[in-house]
C-alpha cells in the first residue's frame, strides 16, 4: 500500500530565511522517495544585524514574524504532518535571539529552536550525503552560511569528525572576522584529511549551488578547483551592480558571493581536494530527513 506523507522544514540562516516542504512517497517493495514541493527563500540577512549591532533589529524582527506567519499559511494549505524550525548563527549570537523566539511563538505560532554549530552539521549529515557521493570514498562536507561554515569529514560512509567556525559570508562582509578564526578553520582541515591521500569535496549553501548553475554543468558533475578559481576571479572583476546586470544575480547574492567562493576554494587547497561536487542539499533537507526518521521510530 502506497503510503505519503508531507513534512516541512524552515531555516531561519543569516543571509535568508526558508521554507522546504516535502512529499514522502513510500511505496511497496521500492526505495523511498523525497521529493521538494515548494521551496521559499526570503533575504532577510540577520546577520547584518546581529554581526554588527550584536542585536536583531526591530525591523528585521518584524520582517520575521511576518515571514513566519506567511510559512504557517503554506504549511497549513499543503496539510503538513509535522515541521522543524531551526535558526543558526546569527540568531545564536544575538542577545536578543531568545526573544525573537518568544516574539515569533507568541505572533506566528510557530517555535523555533536555535541549533549551535554541531547540532547543524549533524542535521545536515542526516540527509545522507553518501549516499549522492559514493560510500567508497573519503570526502570533505562544507556548508557555507552567512555566518558560519560547517566542515564535516566522511569516510567510507562514516563520519569521522566535524566542526563549525565562524566563518559565514555575512560576517567576511561586515569585517567581523579575525586573523585567528581564518588559521583555525585552516588548521583544523589540515590536519583533519592529512591521513587521507585522495579527498573530494562536496559543497552545499545557495552560493556554491549557484555557481554550479553557472557552470551549465549537468548534476552529478564536479566542479574542478580550475574552474571555481577562475569564476572567482571573474566576481571579483565586476562591480556589484555589474554582478546584478551581467551575471544575473540577486541583490542579496551579488555581494555574498564572493566570500563564499573564497572560502570553498580556501577549503579545498586545505584539503587538497581538486573537485567539489555541488548536490543541491542543505540544512532543510536534513532537517526533513530528521523528521521522516523521528516519524518511523
Amino acid at each position: 500500500m502506497l503510503s505519503i506523507k508531507k513534512f516541512a522544514a524552515i531555516d531561519i540562516g543569516s543571509n535568508a530565511v526558508r521554507l522546504l516542504i516535502s512529499t514522502i512517497t513510500e511505496p511497496d517493495n521500492k526505495p523511498v522517495t523525497f521529493k521538494k514541493t515548494s521551496l521559499v527563500r526570503v533575504p532577510i540577512r540577520l546577520g547584518q544585524d546581529v554581526f554588527t549591532k550584536a542585536y536583531i533589529s526591530d525591523e528585521n524582527s518584524q520582517r520575521v514574524v511576518d515571514t513566519m506567519k506567511a510559512f504557517g499559511l503554506l504549511m497549513k494549505s499543503h496539510k503538513i504532518e509535522a515541521y522543524r524550525a531551526c535558526a543558526t548563527s546569527a540568531m545564536r549570537d544575538a542577545k536578543n535571539g531568545e526573544a525573537m523566539v518568544n516574539l515569533v511563538s507568541k505572533e506566528a505560532n510557530i517555535d523555533i529552536e536555535i541549533i549551535d554549530g554541531s547540532d547543524e552539521a549533524f542535521i545536515i549529515a542526516a540527509s545522507d550525503l553518501h549516499t549522492l557521493v559514493g560510500n567508497n570514498k573519503t570526502y570533505l562536507y562544507v556548508d557555507v552560511g552567512g555566518g558560519s561554515t560547517e566542515f564535516t569529514l566522511f569516510s567510507h560512509g562514516k563520519i569521522i569528525d566535524s566542526r563549525s567556525f565562524k566563518l559565514g559570508t555575512v560576517r567576511i562582509l561586515n569585517n567581523t572576522i579575525s586573523k585567528d578564526v581564518w588559521e583555525e578553520a585552516e588548521a583544523w582541515v589540515r590536519f583533519i584529511t592529512k591521513p587521507y591521500s585522495r579527498i573530494e569535496m562536496v559543497g552545499s549553501g545557495g552560493n556554491i549551488n549557484n555557481i554550479f548553475k553557472s557552470s551549465n554543468k549537468k548534476l552529478g558533475n564536479p566542479l574542478s578547483y580550475l574552474y571555481l578559481s577562475s569564476y572567482y576571479q571573474l566576481l571579483n572583476s565586476f562591480t556589484y551592480e555589474e554582478r546584478i546586470s551581467e551575471l544575473s544575480l540577486n541583490e542579496d547574492r551579488a555581494d555574498v558571493i564572493i566570500p563564499a567562493a573564497k572560502i570553498y576554494l580556501s577549503a579545498m587547497k586545505w584539503s587538497r581536494s581538486k573537485s567539489v561536487h555541488v548536490p543541491k542539499i542543505g540544512l532543510v533537507d536534513g532537517i526533513i530527513k530528521s523528521l521522516y526518521n523521528n516519524s518511523k521510530s
